[in-house]
């Protein structure tokens, strides 16, 4: 954990408010395979990383929230038992959505003043708003001694994300970052939330992000689409999720429905073969295996699914043509942000410059490469 971003933070904290803050760290994750299979209630291997957002925070005696996102050097103020005015794409969506959400449940908030800065890329796919959310509904429980169990502070940061931020998420990102812990992958069943740890160890290989810059503007309605649209199937099956459908099920719906609609729901069922296969592979210390199921997992997002976007495809063709990268795979909603890839650690310098320079010299831009060490998830922490 960044030491050093820790005592920034608190140290902005003092200084705009001038008292001692209580302070949690919170991860953003990955996703090693098992995509947008969370809110179809299927399986996901997430595990939270080591790049967090710290949320410093303490009590005020008012009922006004003070936030300063540090990063922006932005503050907002509101009173937190009114109404507040949304606005589209803002950071105070996701703290105004925690506390509201809050406050349906009866908790008992006051008011309270907040700095939170981290080090999490911003649309990178990485999770900043799930350990934003978990880091704001990790402070209330602690200064209002609300008790509430990490299950119920991930359905608040989940509400949230829904209804005050307008992107209708599954529950991967904010269990994430709220149950990760260090050196271990979470197969977490998402209709359930059963989980089981695997202990990440990739020998002579490692975990290698690599981020396009671009977030097209598509992103969160076409995922938002998605999800309606894998809910309309489920449900014209009788079935609450496409977890409960076979494939057999699925084909009696060929002649209802579009094509891409009927691959888009084959996609959802694969991938959840395919997650359960990799962890069978981790099992078996298969890294061959496990890359070939990566690859496999983008094509499906590509040509089934279609949330890829053309930066996140070179990415991916480039991987193709080096032994040295087993698998790779665009992570996150789609049209933008990482792909990520299983490299073998004695070629990262190399394989990286060459790619980078390849992409710039197709779009003109740069892309940026992050080391991800598996840490642990949502938690106070002291200094």
């Amino acid at each position: 954990m960044d030491k050093q971003l820790l005592h920034t933070i608190k140290e902005h904290f003092v200084d705009a408010y001038k008292k001692e803050p209580v302070l949690i760290a919170s991860p953003g994750r990955i996703n090693l395979i098992g995509e947008h299979t969370d809110y179809n209630n299927g399986f996901v291997l997430p595990a939270a990383i080591d790049k967090i957002t710290v949320v410093a925070g303490q009590k005020n005696g008012t009922t006004v929230c003070n936030c300063i996102a540090i990063d922006l050097n932005e503050k907002v103020t509101f009173e937190i038992n009114q109404d507040k005015e949304l606005i589209q794409g803002h950071w105070s969506n996701y703290i105004i959505g925690v506390l509201g959400e809050l406050q349906k449940i009866d908790c008992k908030i006051g008011g309270i003043d907040i700095a939170f800065g981290g080090n999490i890329p911003l649309g990178a796919g990485l999770s900043s708003s799930a350990a934003l959310e978990n880091g704001i509904v990790a402070l209330c429980n602690e200064l209002f001694e609300l008790g509430l169990s990490k299950e119920e502070m991930i359905q608040i940061s989940q509400k949230a994300e829904h209804h005050y931020v307008g992107v209708q998420c599954g529950i991967m990102d904010q269990y994430a970052s709220m149950f990760g812990k260090e050196d271990t992958a979470i197969l977490l069943d998402c209709k359930t939330l059963e989980a089981k740890i695997y202990p990440i160890a990739f020998k002579d290989y490692e975990l290698l992000l690599i981020n396009t810059n671009v977030k097209h503007s598509l992103a969160d309605s076409a995922y938002n689409d998605r999800r309606a649209t894998c809910e309309a199937i489920a449900n014209r099956l009788g079935k609450t999720s496409l977890r409960e459908v076979s494939k057999k099920e699925l084909a009696t719906l060929i002649s209802e429905i579009t094509t891409a609609d009927y691959e888009k729901a084959v996609y959802v069922l694969e991938e959840n073969e395919r997650v359960l296969s990799a962890t069978q592979a981790l099992d078996n210390d298969d890294m061959i295996t496990f890359g070939k199921l990566m690859y496999a997992s983008h094509q499906g997002l590509k040509e089934q699914y279609q949330v890829s976007c053309p930066e996140l495809d070179t990415l991916i063709d480039k991987a193709k043509t080096y032994p040295e990268i087993l698998g790779a795979r665009m992570m996150g909603g789609g049209f933008g942000g990482c792909t990520i890839n299983l490299i073998h650690k004695n070629h990262v310098a190399r394989i990286v410059k060459e790619i980078t320079t390849a992409y710039k010299m197709i779009y003109g831009s740069e892309c940026e490469v992050y080391r991800v060490p598996i840490g642990n998830g949502t938690q106070q922490v002291f200094l």
